[in-house]
């Protein structure tokens, strides 16, 4: 539990500057926190080049703390703020470090066990209204996390429609529509419908809609939902098959954003809009080489069925447009494996038709503290997507040059000049075994006004 108070009630955190260690057992290294029991206090050694990537430095070293001490402790944030002058970056920092590590895990353990630790925020200072915000915003990436890891014999299409509706009963003004394959079919949604046609399991495209004022410009937050990817024909090697449970984090992290919006009675008009598919190999499944017509007409070559996000997402995109008259758009997906070489797993690619739209989210992430780089769609990225012989699109480039901005181009096609941001977060969406809710935080604070 973590709770905000002004007065210390036990063990407390507090910082201190390499120049100012006089006692021998504070270990002189940055990031290293030592227990000195008769102050009963954690010591942790920072110096003023944190303030270079402050908030990134102070969670890590929280959650060391965190997992170091396995005992309640508080953390002394005027101390901290003293130091370091940013008072919302720290108070964010340690905040939200708590928030995501207190949170128990999905676990099917037959012994799970529970945390009963207390976590207390010390400051003089009124963040009430700072922390509520916290709050909600951390207990929908938390989740967002539970939705991720859930293993994909569970967590198929139908399971994740079913538990969007269940956290939506509570929240006013949220409305909730699950398209099944029928309307799907009558939509003619025939990319989705390629990428499902091996799968037992149907196809589902769950709209989770916020609006406190039709009068707002609307905002369409897509999800690529692929609740696990083989590849299809083009099948992955068993190894790279480990970790495709995570291909639905883009459907979990945009629907649960648009459900804490209504939470913090966002002033907002918002839309989520997750396309949820497996894709399996069998006998029905798509062949390489098929064409298909896609929502908005334009025929698709399909040269690589692993290629399969930007499929689902290029309907996703058109039923935004058409059918919800997005102003603006978001998508957010495990797309491709060639940004992780391009920016590691530390920065979330991002790709926009309008300069304009992307400085505003840029912005917002300054707040919601996830790193993006602006990656570039390049005319020749186009061509590429446009090369095919016999069809309008082709969703596999010729050569493999600049794959991720190629994967960009293609969804780019289909945004009919509405305002378009893509965020890959093949690279930065999960951990090897846990799903960590990225770019809920940024797409939060764009909205939460």
């Amino acid at each position: 539990m973590i709770t905000l108070n002004d007065k210390n009630q036990g063990l407390i955190v507090k910082p201190i500057l390499l120049k100012d260690i006089k006692n021998k057992l504070i270990a002189p290294i940055k990031g290293q926190a030592s227990i000195i029991s008769q102050e009963e206090a954690i010591y942790l050694v920072v110096d003023k080049t944190m303030s270079h990537d402050l908030y990134e430095e102070i969670s890590s070293a929280i959650k060391k703390i965190y997992n170091d001490f396995k005992f309640s402790f508080d953390i002394d944030l005027d101390a901290f703020i003293e130091i370091f002058k940013e008072e919302d970056t720290v108070f964010d920092a340690c905040c939200e470090a708590l928030m995501f590590l207190d949170h128990e895990q999905f676990s099917l353990k037959t012994k799970a066990s529970k945390s009963s630790r207390i976590f207390n925020l010390i400051s003089k200072i009124d963040f009430k209204d700072r922390f509520k915000n916290q709050e909600i915003k951390m207990e929908f990436v938390n989740f967002a996390r539970d939705l991720q890891d859930t293993p994909p014999n569970i967590c198929t299409p139908q399971y994740f429609a079913q538990k969007i509706q269940e956290k939506a009963k509570d929240i006013e003004k949220i409305k909730v529509t699950v398209l099944d394959k029928k309307d799907i079919e009558k939509l003619g949604m025939g990319m989705l419908l390629a990428v499902n046609a091996a799968s037992y399991e149907e196809p589902k495209v769950v709209i989770v809609e916020y609006c406190s004022d039709a009068k707002l410009e609307k905002t369409a937050l897509i999800g690529k939902g692929i609740t696990f990817d083989s590849g299809g024909y083009s099948l992955k090697l068993s190894a790279s098959m480990k970790g495709m449970k995570f291909d639905m984090t883009g459907a979990a992290v945009t629907c649960a954003t648009v459900l804490g919006l209504g939470k913090a009675k966002a002033k907002a008009n918002v839309a989520a809009v997750a396309v949820l598919t497996e894709n399996r190999i069998g006998g029905k499944g798509t062949l390489v080489e098929t064409v298909v017509k896609s929502y908005n007409g334009l025929t698709v070559e399909i040269l690589n069925t692993d290629a399969e996000g930007r499929l689902v997402l290029g309907d996703a995109i058109t039923y935004a447009i058409r059918d919800l008259k997005a102003q603006k758009m978001i998508d957010v997906a495990t797309l491709t494996g060639a940004i992780r070489f391009c920016l590691g797993t530390y920065m979330t690619g991002a790709f926009a038709t309008d300069d304009k739209f992307y400085e505003e989210f840029y912005q917002a992430s300054l707040k919601g503290h996830e790193e993006i780089w602006r990656m570039p769609i390049h005319s020749q990225n186009y061509k590429y997507m446009r090369s095919s012989a016999i069809a309008d699109l082709t969703n596999m480039a010729p050569v493999p040059d600049g794959g991720s901005s190629n994967a960009a181009a293609f969804l780019a096609e289909f945004s009919e000049g509405v305002p378009l941001i893509h965020l890959d977060v093949a690279a930065t969406g999960h951990t090897p075994t846990r799903g960590n809710g990225i770019m809920l935080k940024n797409m939060f604070e764009l909205l939460n006004k």
